[in-house]
């Protein structure tokens, strides 16, 4: 079974991105794609790690107050 790995993923939705565009010109691409991604790593880590903000934040590489910050920004935790 072969899949493709995440920056062909991001690459080739891009390009679709672009294409539908029609030549208008893009706006927000950086944080458009970065809260694409963020949000649906950090459901997938957080349900992964059962709800332990501490050993999700471990697995991402990011401080356990840097994880509860973006879960609230993404609405994801109250």
């Amino acid at each position: 079974m072969s899949k493709k790995n995440i920056q062909d993923c991001i690459k080739d939705n891009l390009e679709s991105y672009f294409q539908d565009l029609r030549g208008a010109e893009p706006h927000g691409v950086y944080d458009m794609v970065l809260a694409a991604v963020e949000k649906p790593m950090l459901e997938l880590v957080l349900a992964r790690a059962e709800g332990n903000q501490s050993k999700a934040a471990d697995w991402l590489g990011i401080n356990r107050n840097t994880l509860r910050r973006k879960l609230i920004e993404h609405k994801l935790v109250k």
